[in-house]
């Protein structure tokens, strides 16, 4: 932990050098003074557009071992204009615990990937972040879990893992629940140790703590297993059981985000899924099947 540190100090301080260099002073309002030596800003300059200490920042850009805060991080990305990948590295490489924007958390999905998963219909398609939020589906997916479209109106954003830890074990649609959760909160906590400490996921984790006992007591535990392809059992009211592959694909620019894919496992699983599509369009009007525009 030690070497990772110090070698990533040198890398620090030749990124903020490098951002320093690039702004000018007309680009943040100030006039450009006689006597420059650099193209960009001094030091001076920037500690004091970011509201701090111009030794604390000077030790900054040295690479020495001080502490930073995610607020004045911030407030040297805003001075620097770094663009958010920019910022995330500045965390990184300060070794602070990274929060993307709220409104940029892996939550809106383009109409290509969009367009993607509803092109595999009939397979069951989804798209989770690392939290297991349902970004998008397609028209099969929701078949098999009854849920309306993401972004249709009053659908509201739903997470996985909080459905499956708080629906009664009768009416939920995961089969052999002790086997799959257990394997689903080890995922979770996976992608959890590059998020230690960032507000949103404390939040999650202590919100679904509370509400199941069961979660709390498998997210104690503290193990740790990577996504990979596994068979699982679903269950609906009107076909019946039928099992499921899952596998994960990654996306282009959401690096924590995947679709998830569920194929049939067998014939009887196949048959299933054609007469929930028949069911679906049998019941549904076409209008009652669009997916809101994100």
């Amino acid at each position: 932990m030690r070497t990772r540190t110090q070698r990533r100090r040198p890398e620090l301080a030749a990124f903020l050098r490098s951002r320093r260099a690039r702004v000018t002073p007309a680009d943040v309002g100030m006039p450009p003074g006689l006597r420059r030596r650099t193209p960009g800003l001094r030091r001076e300059e920037v500690a004091q557009l970011s509201g701090v200490g111009v030794t604390w920042y000077t030790w900054l850009e040295q690479g020495r071992p001080i502490n930073a805060s995610p607020q004045v991080l911030d407030a040297v990305a805003r001075t620097l204009r770094l663009d958010p990948p920019e910022r995330e590295h500045l965390y990184r490489l300060a070794e602070v615990p990274f929060q993307p924007d709220r409104e940029g958390l892996g939550r809106r999905i383009g109409r290509e990937v969009q367009g993607i998963i509803d092109a595999l219909d009939p397979l069951l398609a989804v798209v989770y972040n690392a939290r297991y939020d349902i970004l998008a589906t397609n028209a099969a997916y929701r078949d098999l879990f009854l849920m309306p479209p993401v972004g249709a109106a009053g659908a509201g954003l739903q997470n996985a893992l909080w459905t499956l830890f708080t629906l009664p074990e009768g009416i939920c649609p995961l089969v052999h629940r002790e086997v799959e959760l257990p394997l689903m909160v080890a995922t979770l906590r996976s992608s959890y140790g590059r998020h230690v400490g960032e507000p949103a996921w404390e939040d999650y984790i202590r919100g679904l703590s509370a509400a199941s006992a069961w979660f709390a007591e498998l997210w104690a535990s503290c193990e740790v297993v990577p996504p990979g392809p596994r068979v699982k059992t679903f269950r609906h009211a009107a076909v019946g059981e039928m099992r499921m592959t899952s596998q994960s694909l990654s996306i282009d620019g959401m690096p924590e985000c995947r679709i998830v894919v569920y194929s049939p496992e067998d014939e009887d699983a196949r048959a299933k899924i054609t007469m929930l599509r028949e069911r679906r369009e049998r019941l549904f009007p076409p209008a009652a099947q669009e997916v809101v525009p994100h």
